[in-house]
């Protein structure tokens, strides 16, 4: 998905990236990475892993990253689940990403069978959930978002939603005891799986998925966030 939008040499922002494994894999690959997480610890450990790439570093919490210039793309994978605010997050990664630029996000799929998190949008009071926040693990998920509050959630964070798609199904991770299936199964049985489930009736494919990726994109003409503050 940053392949289809980005070529590389492009300027790439991986908020709350951990260990690095994205921060590496797009550096490797000739883009300018900037590796971020709340835990500055974690950058040796980064810079311990780095073989070869441009990388810079840049730990805080990412509600306070100011930068001089906006990037071309913003990564947030699986974080805006760990949030207990994830409107006014994306509004956060819509400031730090260029007019014209896109974020890729990765997060649960609330729709799954098997999902027990609230959805946001259900939600009156986010506030009570911010002291269980920026927890790591799937412990620490506050709201799984549903495809349907993707739209509303972008829109108020001044993105456009560009593609989604929803991947790995329930016997492609081992949820319904498959996982010894796994080391046995050649991986173009295993595709084939999942291949099969995604062509499936989209309200099956919500369903049955328990995860999902979705490229969003910020306009190229000035657009302000309801969510952020009135310069004047």
């Amino acid at each position: 998905m940053v392949a289809s939008v980005l070529a590389p040499g492009a300027r790439v922002l991986d908020l709350a990236a951990a260990q690095g494994n994205y921060t590496l894999w797009l550096a490797e690959r000739g883009y300018d990475v900037t590796w971020n997480d709340l835990r500055g610890d974690l950058e040796g450990y980064v810079r311990l892993k780095q073989e070869r790439g441009t990388i810079r570093y840049a730990p805080g919490n990412a509600f306070d990253l100011r930068f001089e210039e906006p990037f071309d793309l913003v990564l947030i994978m699986e974080i805006i689940e760990h949030v207990a605010h994830p409107d006014e997050f994306l509004a956060q990664v819509a400031r730090l990403t260029r007019p014209g630029g896109h974020v890729l996000l990765s997060t649960p799929n609330g729709a799954y069978f098997l999902s027990d998190r609230p959805r946001f949008s259900d939600t009156s009071d986010p506030a009570r959930y911010e002291a269980m926040q920026f927890q790591p693990d799937a412990s620490g998920h506050i709201f799984l978002l549903h495809e349907d509050e993707l739209g509303p959630l972008a829109t108020a964070a001044g993105l456009e939603v560009r593609e989604v798609r929803l991947f790995t199904n329930a016997l492609t991770n081992g949820h319904l005891g498959s996982g010894a299936l796994h080391r046995v199964l050649p991986g173009a049985a295993i595709d084939a799986v999942e291949r099969a489930t995604r062509a499936l009736p989209r309200r099956l494919v919500r369903r049955l998925h328990t995860a999902m990726a979705v490229l969003l994109q910020r306009p190229r003409e000035g657009w302000r966030s309801p969510l952020e503050p009135n310069p004047e």
